[in-house]
């Protein structure tokens, strides 16, 4: 259970969420987190309940949204992923989701940019200095702008010493992107890691100068990856594709998996769209300085 200076502290961090997005004109929702289809993705196990499932995500029901015509969207909500159990991971952990119509991902990398700088001014939080910095394991990461845009395949091949088509082909991608590139990210200043491999953005639109690339993005402060965004893909015929393989992922590791053909009913009807996911407990947890996620929680079941 936390300390009432911490229950402050991330009373105070929502409320500036709030505030941030509230005054951009977005509309804040409260969708449902019982769910009878989810979106397909093979490298997250939902809990199943009953014949429904625990959201893992608030994103087909915003996209549901975003095709009846609610252009800007935003929910702070809980989200359930079995397995997800660690330093930086919770198996029922806090989501802020946002979707701007209109929108690609190269201006949602700016407005988080824009979001964490704004509630890094709010202050009163321990790993901040009074210049913006914000302080971890000794070390000063300078959170001013321009934060830094780096290509996957820069990071690999600067970090890993392999392009990153290379290490996909052996089957070493997830292994290297932990163990070789992503503890080197994010140390001086915040980092875009951005144009992944197409085959790791089933949910994001080809680059169009490059159609092997997706304009995915992860954000990385201090070594840790705090948000995952991209350009939506919109098309409904490539998307139930992109579904296709990853069906067939889940599928192979002997899990069920089923095509969610309400969504892409409605994904026709939705307009040109960036939409990313942030952690909000990793958030609270780099600007209070805390060593892992439990620490940041009003309570944590795990613990018990």
């Amino acid at each position: 259970m936390l300390p009432p200076r911490r229950l402050q502290q991330r009373s105070r961090l929502l409320q500036a969420v709030r505030s941030f997005f509230l005054s951009r004109q977005y509309l804040e929702v409260d969708t449902p987190v019982l769910l009878s289809e989810l979106i397909p993705e093979s490298q997250i196990v939902p809990y199943r309940c009953e014949e429904r499932f625990l959201q893992t995500s608030p994103e087909l029901c915003m996209k549901l949204l975003l095709a009846r015509g609610c252009p800007r969207l935003f929910q702070i909500c809980h989200c359930f992923r079995k397995g997800e159990a660690g330093r930086y991971h919770r198996s029922e952990f806090t989501m802020l989701e946002w979707y701007h119509a209109g929108w690609g991902y190269g201006e949602l990398m700016a407005e988080v940019e824009e979001l964490v700088q704004a509630l890094a001014r709010e202050g009163d939080f321990p790993a901040l200095d009074d210049g913006g910095g914000l302080r971890r394991q000794g070390r000063q990461v300078d959170l001013q702008s321009p934060w830094e845009r780096l290509t996957v395949d820069e990071a690999f091949r600067r970090y890993a010493g392999i392009p990153a088509r290379a290490a996909l082909a052996d089957d070493r991608f997830d292994e290297l992107l932990v163990t070789r590139v992503e503890p080197h990210l994010g140390w001086q200043r915040p980092v875009f890691l951005c144009d992944y491999p197409v085959e790791l953005g089933s949910l994001a639109r080809r680059k169009a100068e490059d159609p092997q690339l997706a304009e995915r993005f992860e954000l990385y402060i201090a070594g840790i990856e705090l948000a995952n965004g991209f350009s939506e893909l919109t098309d409904p015929a490539e998307q139930e594709e992109r579904f296709a393989g990853e069906i067939r992922a889940i599928r192979a590791a002997g899990r069920p998996a089923a095509m969610p053909h309400r969504f892409l009913d409605t994904l026709a009807a939705m307009p040109e769209t960036a939409g990313i996911a942030l952690g909000f407990d990793r958030l609270l947890m780099l600007l209070s300085g805390a060593d892992r996620i439990a620490e940041v929680l009003a309570l944590d079941p795990e613990s018990w």
